[in-house]
């Protein structure tokens, strides 16, 4: 008998079942069919893996303080029935003070960390005092060399941190960049809005610097901040927008989208350029229409105009793109793109709901300021703890993307044709496949149709589809 071979893998990225399996004998009307894809994708089994592991395995904050190499030494007190330890307490050396962690107090885990000075021994006791007669009035010190060996906080701690570092390194595999460029956010919402506040702060900052003098005016002197990006944007794009003109923060101008092929055209973002443009926006891929956008001629373009800017003494303006729909659909690499930004969406590719923010050159060529402060997470530029079993995630899911993306990208195509030709088939010319621009390009998984026709029902209509 030959031994099963491994697991196979369909094209979508999900686990194959395996032949004679229930799944695999399920009818086909047992079956339930998903179709919002570009809104939501289902979690891949090896995502909810590594997920869960790191839920288990790396609970431990990954910004302790708790140097790596430092000589554990625990102390145990014992209950009186001798039921097992009621408290673990794993004091860390320094040279002027001990770290000490209550590990659990009547087996509930209750992380609690007290910097105290180096006297252990007389915390002890007066532990065991406050704690009597519940516990007995005595105590133990050894190492794990001592054959007392009690579960370390630092542990699940530094295992966090290389869960952080290893997924970080999986998404700028996936987009062709750099891990120390890869920002963690909460999701496409917050790398948007990270971005449009940092280009407008940005703004403001340079400007301030280079001041106003009769001999030498600003050339933007009074302006406010000019973004572009184009009509068909996500609301995180469009939405941050519109409040910066309310609030007469920021002027934006939305470039519609050509008639002939459903993209925001490089002409017209080059045309709507003014002296206080700082940022152009525009996604990758629309949600709707699957169209691809000129994405990287617009970047080419910019950079040729930054050329002249930077001569007559203007700043260059940043672009950025937001690449939710595309991650997972195609390859994606900022290097081709020539972007300064890149948002990253994880519950697009199969990963949690959380997301990612490329910055090109990050503190060296691009700039980005924190909206939020506080424990110095993420270099400062995001700070809060850390979500390790979400960033597992997104990690995870970057690197099946990073690894099968052709194959996932040629079956959505098979399956977008094979409806669109049944669509055409069966309805004739009542049809119209409206993201069917000759010579340009979209999704292999985004249909975008209308049905024509005076007796179909509202409900029965079908704006689109997305596989």
């Amino acid at each position: 008998m030959e031994a099963a071979g491994p697991r196979s893998r369909d094209a979508r990225g999900r686990a194959a079942s395996q032949p004679g399996s229930r799944a695999e004998k399920s009818p086909p009307e047992s079956r339930k069919v998903y179709m919002d894809y570009n809104a939501t994708t289902p979690l891949e089994p090896e995502a909810i893996q590594a997920m869960t592991e790191a839920m288990q395995e790396a609970w431990g904050n990954p910004s302790s303080p708790y140097p790596a190499g430092d000589s554990r030494r625990h102390t145990q007190i014992r209950d009186v029935g001798g039921r097992g330890p009621m408290w673990l307490l794993s004091h860390y050396q320094r040279p002027s003070s001990f770290y000490l962690k209550a590990f659990s107090i009547f087996n509930m885990h209750l992380p609690l960390v007290v910097k105290m000075a180096p006297a252990v021994q007389a915390i002890t006791v007066i532990l065991s005092k406050l704690f009597h007669p519940f516990i007995l009035l005595s105590w133990r010190v050894g190492s794990e060399a001592d054959g007392h060996s009690f579960p370390s906080p630092v542990a699940p701690g530094r295992k966090a941190k290389e869960i952080i570092n290893a997924a970080r390194e999986n998404l700028a595999k996936m987009i062709g960049g750099r891990p120390q460029d890869m920002i963690f956010t909460s999701g496409g919402t917050e790398s948007n809005n990270l971005v449009i506040h940092s280009v407008v702060k940005h703004f403001h900052k340079i400007h301030a610097a280079v001041g106003d003098t009769a001999e030498h005016p600003s050339p933007v002197e009074g302006a406010l901040p000019h973004i572009i990006t184009c009509t068909v944007e996500h609301d995180s794009i469009r939405l941050p927008l519109e409040h910066l003109v309310e609030e007469q923060v920021a002027e934006v101008t939305f470039v519609p989208v050509s008639k002939v092929n459903g993209q925001a055209e490089a002409e017209d973002i080059l045309a709507a350029v003014r002296p206080a443009t700082c940022l152009v926006t525009i996604m990758l891929a629309n949600n709707e229409t699957g169209v691809i956008m000129p994405v990287p001629e617009i970047s080419r373009r910019v950079r040729a105009l930054n050329q002249q800017r930077a001569a007559g003494g203007l700043p260059g303006v940043l672009v950025h793109t937001d690449a939710a729909q595309a991650l997972g659909k195609r390859r994606v690499d900022v290097r081709d793109l020539g972007v300064d930004f890149l948002t990253i969406v994880g519950h697009k590719f199969y990963g949690p709901r959380i997301g990612a923010l490329y910055i090109r050159g990050l503190g060296e060529l691009t700039p980005l300021y924190p909206m939020l402060f506080g424990g110095g997470q993420e270099r400062n530029f995001r700070p809060g703890t850390e979500n390790t079993p979400m960033i597992a995630g997104l990690g995870k899911a970057a690197e099946l993307v990073a690894e099968n993306c052709e194959a996932y990208e040629a079956h959505m195509r098979d399956v977008r044709d094979y409806l669109e030709e049944r669509l055409a088939a069966e309805f004739g010319k009542r049809i119209h496949l409206n993201s069917q621009f000759p010579g340009t390009e979209r999704l292999p998984n985004t249909c975008n149709f209308s049905i024509l026709g005076p007796q179909l029902q509202e409900e029965e209509v079908v704006a689109s589809w997305s596989l």
